[in-house]
């Protein structure tokens, strides 16, 4: 059976907080400690602005094997063209193109909902997601240099950024991820 990528629901919480969960406890790669339990992640999915921060699940057979997530890159209204990204599968699922076919489903959305630009925040060193980030053309921006420290360590977070538009004088408002996919 086949990979189906899907816009996720609230209804995805459950599985999406265990593949995450991982990624607090046990590595480096996120700078949570403590995991999200469902009710979070429900929260998340669902955003502080419902429709404009679209999440995306990988599935097989009813198992959720990854998600990549979109949300404000900054809370300034003037940030409100730009968008973070995450990524994050099952450790089974790492190596096969799932990662990449989630992303770019991701950011072929945002560019069409109108975002002018995705980043992607990445603990270093994480060479597998950098390569990831590049092959779909996110270009390194700069560093915050250890900021964050986890299990022992300071640690520096590199950024990435795909320009998804033009700059314009006037750039035209976002638009919810719903009046798109229902226009087809």
């Amino acid at each position: 059976m086949t990979v189906v990528i899907r816009l996720a629901t609230p209804a995805d919480a459950a599985a999406i907080a265990a593949i995450y969960a991982p990624y607090c406890t046990r590595s480096r790669i996120s700078f949570e400690e403590t995991a999200p339990d469902a009710k979070e992640m429900a929260r998340r999915i669902a955003g502080d602005k419902p429709g404009y921060h679209p999440w995306f699940v990988a599935e097989k057979e009813g198992a959720i094997l990854g998600y990549a997530a979109s949300s404000p890159f900054r809370t300034r209204p003037a940030y409100r063209w730009s968008v973070e990204t995450g990524l994050y599968l099952m450790s089974a699922e790492q190596g096969k193109g799932i990662g990449r076919t989630l992303l770019a489903t991701l950011l072929k959305l945002l560019e069409q909902q109108g975002y002018v630009a995705a980043i992607g925040a990445i603990a270093l060193p994480n060479p597998a997601s950098v390569a990831l980030h590049e092959r779909l053309g996110f270009e390194r921006v700069g560093a915050y240099r250890g900021t964050g420290f986890k299990q022992g360590e300071w640690l520096d977070v590199g950024l990435w950024q795909k320009d998804l538009a033009l700059r314009t004088e006037q750039p035209a408002e976002p638009v919810l991820y719903a009046s798109l996919i229902s226009a087809g």
